[in-house]
């Protein structure tokens, strides 16, 4: 290998790796903004927080690596051509499609390694990284006792205290205590106290002291003469102890996310795809045996026959041919069965499009493994020539024009997307959208670098329309 080539792989290597990272904190900032109301105040340890954030990252990988390689193709021969390293290497005799050349088989390397990711390991981490987001989300609030304010996280319970501290004493205790049978109140108030869980974190034990409970119940009532019965009882210690198995988070069977799109590789999205259709086409002859059977032709008179009787046509108003008697019962008759064939239309038609909406979101997500990795040949041919055609480096310009750029490509490809889902484009179409429409650009950009275009020199612009003025003046004189 050229010692050319070492250089523009190591210049293009170590902004990819900084990019890269830059971009998957920012994915992530934006996860934890999204979930932070699911994961605060809940108790969770910080292997489980850690656990989340990875399989998190794991799942941004698709939308962090195709941005990082747009990113860095442009800072890197942005940086070439500020530096006027792009004209000595040109001047070398080396062109600028030579020049992407190693870079090209690092972005083919890459784009394989991507392929692989997202057929092998983004399945698994999408099925741990749901299960575990549900099981987050689906965990009761912590239990946090605050000064001076009602805490009801307990059920049947309701607990106050006037000053708490770290070491679990309490000061100024107050339990009320609901009676599922009767709905009357139990009433706890103690001085002080101390509260401790158990070591299996299941159980709260309050330790209170010099304290008074108070309970309601219904005393010997008549008709004439009703009345309730209030006891008081006095405590210098007793134990007050809740049930906390509520608020443990509670492990879901992965199996059973096994079955969303996002958790399959291509092989299980074609199991998946074949399944479906086998129960849409059971749909459609179901939908069709059912309502072909209102309109079947029977014969009633001489019992059942197989041989068809010809259709009679009646010319008219065909309630003429009923006697007057029974056309309300007739009339009756056909609107239930006009009744029951819409209602069954209905069912199978809402079966019918959700099975097919199905079908396409299966296909959509199929097209994605291959097209992550054709995305990052894709913004390498737009980055690359992009920042010879710039000439800036940095972190300045080269990121405004590689986050254009990315929106454009990312606004296509979910626009396209929904409107597979919607049956306005074929689910291929839907999802290679972006890489179609974008694939010329990158073309005529690497033209343009090719040549030396001043596509974005804006004193290129300003001396063409000074000339535009000149012409125009020498024009009229």
């Amino acid at each position: 290998m050229k010692k050319i080539h070492i250089l523009l792989i190591n210049a293009f290597v170590r902004p990819f790796i900084v990019t890269f990272f830059v971009v998957m904190f920012i994915l992530l900032m934006f996860f934890l903004f999204k979930y932070v109301d699911d994961l605060i105040g809940k108790g969770f340890e910080w292997y489980v927080i850690l656990e989340l954030m990875f399989y998190a990252a794991a799942a941004q990988v698709a939308m962090a690596l195709p941005l990082a390689v747009l990113l860095s193709s442009i800072m890197t021969f942005g940086t070439l051509g500020e530096n006027y390293e792009l004209v000595a290497i040109k001047s070398a005799g080396v062109s600028l499609q030579k020049a992407m050349m190693p870079l090209f088989v690092v972005i083919i390397m890459l784009s394989v390694s991507a392929f692989l990711f997202s057929e092998y390991m983004l399945p698994k981490t999408n099925l741990k990284f749901g299960s575990l987001l549900w099981d987050i989300r689906n965990k009761k609030l912590a239990f946090l006792i605050k000064e001076g304010v009602f805490n009801n996280s307990i059920p049947g319970y309701s607990i106050r205290v006037d000053k708490k501290w770290d070491d679990g004493r309490l000061e100024g205790i107050m339990i009320y205590q609901a009676n599922e049978k009767n709905d009357i109140a139990n009433i706890i108030m103690a001085k002080e106290g101390t509260m401790n869980k158990t070591p299996d974190n299941n159980t709260l034990l309050l330790n209170l002291k010099d304290g008074v409970r108070y309970e309601e119940a219904a005393g010997k009532t008549s008709y004439y003469n009703p009345r309730q019965e209030l006891y008081r009882m006095r405590f210098k210690q007793t134990n007050v102890t809740f049930d906390l198995s509520s608020f443990k988070m509670n492990k879901t069977d992965q199996n059973s996310f096994r079955g969303n799109n996002a958790m399959l590789n291509l092989k299980g999205l074609v199991h998946k795809k074949d399944s479906l259709t086998k129960e849409l086409d059971s749909i459609n002859r179901s939908a069709k045996e059912n309502i072909g059977s209102y309109y079947k032709q029977n014969n009633y008179t001489k019992g059942y026959t197989k041989i068809k009787i010809k259709p009679i046509i009646i010319k008219g108003n065909i309630m003429n041919t009923i006697p007057k008697n029974d056309r309300a019962m007739v009339a009756q008759s056909a609107l239930d069965i006009a009744n029951a064939v819409h209602q069954s239309a209905l069912t199978r038609k809402a079966e019918h499009q959700d099975r097919s909406i199905n079908l396409i979101k299966i296909d959509i997500e199929y097209w994605k493994k291959y097209t992550l990795a054709t995305s990052c040949i894709l913004l390498f041919f737009i980055g690359a020539p992009l920042g010879a055609i710039i000439r800036k480096g940095g972190m300045g310009l080269p990121v405004v024009m590689a986050v254009i750029f990315f929106l454009i490509y990312h606004i296509i490809s979910t626009v396209s997307e929904k409107s597979a889902v919607q049956g306005n484009l074929e689910p291929v179409a839907g999802a290679w959208m972006a890489i179609i429409l974008l694939s010329p650009l990158a073309a005529f950009l690497t033209y343009k670098a090719t040549v030396d275009s001043a596509l974005f020199d804006a004193g290129y612009y300003k001396s063409l329309i000074v000339n535009l003025f000149k012409r125009k003046n020498k024009a009229s004189l």
